[in-house]
């Protein structure tokens, strides 16, 4: 769909990206219309005007899109590992052959510097590569029966149809993560993005079929209305399994429809990650590992620190070196040279840490920086540094979602532990120390999938990424992500 310069006031190399990218539903292999011809639009999150227009799905779309992956699923699982291996691949190198284009696609609708928008894009093409292997390692077991009168082989085999729903946060890479594994298991698919940031993903429907993905086999569903949309399919009793990266409250609901029909699961949910740092730890190393851990994609991150404790006897000195980094800080339209931190991907979004800001202060916090949301178009929100943020504050309980940093002194090891654990979230923590033993027992403690010992990033694709407690069900990624996608079957043979 063409893109109107004049009201966008995109630039022409930003206009071509754009138009470059198709803009209906994938289904069976085919490009093509919603019912209707019905569309929506998608928001440049930098000037709040309209990039383009694309597909909006209605139910009787995203059955026709399981019906396709249903039909393909069993050719599919047919094919050897290393044809599979040879898909993702190629797809892998055509995603950094085009890694500009993409990444500008990105900031385009997400908003992310351009900077962070290519290290997304190389993070994401990762996903392909490391699964590619995956494919090649898929094995099961044989052993002797206790009694010897038999013999025990174990396959593994694809679950089948998979329902693949992804968050606008991370749009490429959160599709990867899930695309990547389904294809080296043997599993087709729908793929749903998140309505804000659906071009990442069109554009990366077009790089699998280049590579030769199958008809069918990845399907790609864009909407507004993602519950009517995907509830039927959940229900219908054709797809096998759902991966879901989004909210806790919208996962709870999903797992409800799942039971329905005893679908797997895999949910990747919300968090409230403790940052903290002790007495003795490195500053310079701390803050660097703060701006790591708060300030990635602005903020808008469910690893993001939401709660950051700081011993008492460094917290002035931790909050002063945070202050002076998160205001150095420039920021703007990502797609501007120097620009380190993008808007918010909406109003809501903004108007959200506006209000868990404005209660902290109420409460007594202290501001160092930041702090008030400036004029002017987009949806911008300065870094922000807080200090002395009581525990009764609502960014306590509620991921902040922004570049907002809020510090709360601590006194002693157990108090800390107790207060990071005091959560139904489980997602990540981060430990900054030099005490070994100190660093042990913390991270043994903490309740959460995941713990960053003196370092501010832990997603890896060679590594497991997931949450215990309501920050989700599964692994993705590492050796384990490939175990999501498939079934154990036993085969007792007599001898």
């Amino acid at each position: 769909m063409a893109v109107d310069a004049t009201s966008t006031a995109l630039g022409d190399h930003e206009i071509r990206v754009v138009d470059g990218v198709r803009t209906d539903l994938l289904i069976g292999g085919s490009w093509g219309p919603a019912e209707g011809e019905a569309t929506f639009d998608v928001v440049d999150p930098s000037t709040g005007r309209v990039l383009t227009r694309v597909a909006d799905a209605s139910p009787q779309d995203g059955r026709h899109a399981l019906d396709a992956a249903v039909a393909a699923q069993p050719s599919f699982a047919a094919t050897a590992p290393r044809e599979r291996y040879d898909v993702l691949m190629r797809a892998y190198a055509l995603m950094l052959e085009r890694i500009d284009d993409l990444a500008l696609l990105m900031t385009l609708e997400m908003g992310k510097p351009l900077a962070e928008a290519r290290g997304e894009i190389t993070y994401a093409a990762e996903f392909f590569r490391h699964f590619a292997s995956e494919s090649l390692r898929i094995d099961g077991g044989y052993q002797t029966a206790p009694a010897g009168n038999a013999r025990f082989l174990v396959a593994k085999q694809p679950v089948g149809p998979c329902l693949l729903i992804t968050p606008w946060n991370f749009p490429m890479a959160m599709g990867t993560r899930k695309i990547g594994p389904a294809i080296a298991a043997g599993c087709t698919s729908v793929i749903k993005p998140a309505h804000q940031t659906p071009l990442s993903m069109l554009a990366l429907g077009g790089i699998l079929q280049e590579a030769g993905l199958p008809d069918g086999v990845v399907n790609i569903v864009t909407c507004l209305r993602a519950g009517e949309v995907m509830e039927p399919l959940v229900r219908s009793g054709l797809a096998r399994k759902l991966s879901f990266t989004g909210s806790t409250k919208v996962g709870k609901v999903l797992l409800e429809q799942c039971a329905d029909k005893v679908l797997r699961t895999s949910m990747e949910l919300g968090g409230n990650a403790p940052f903290i740092v002790f007495e003795d730890a490195d500053l310079d190393e701390a803050v660097a590992g703060a701006m790591a851990a708060k300030m990635r994609n602005m903020g808008e991150a469910c690893t993001a620190a939401n709660r950051i404790f700081v011993h008492e006897s460094v917290i002035d000195a931790f909050g002063t070196r945070l202050a002076q980094a998160m205001g150095d800080l420039r920021v703007g339209r990502g797609t501007e040279d120097g620009v380190q931190v993008g808007p918010l991907i909406d109003e809501a979004g903004r108007q959200k840490v506006a209000d868990l800001v404005a209660d902290a202060t109420g409460r007594g916090a202290q501001v160092l920086t930041g702090g008030e949301a400036p004029d002017g178009e987009g949806w911008f929100y300065p870094p922000t540094v807080l200090t002395g943020v009581p525990r009764d504050a609502r960014m306590a309980e509620e991921e902040i979602f922004g570049p907002v940093a809020p510090l709360t002194p601590f006194a002693s090891e157990e108090e800390v532990v107790a207060a990071a654990n005091d959560t139904p979230y489980g997602l990540v923590s981060y430990v900054f120390t030099n005490d070994l033993r100190r660093a042990l027992r913390v991270a043994e403690a903490l309740e959460s999938g995941m713990v960053g010992l003196n370092q501010g990033v832990v997603s890896n694709p060679a590594a497991p990424f997931g949450g215990i407690k309501e920050s989700g069900l599964g692994r993705e990624g590492g050796s384990v992500g490939i175990e999501e996608f498939l079934e154990i079957k036993y085969i007792g043979i007599a001898t």
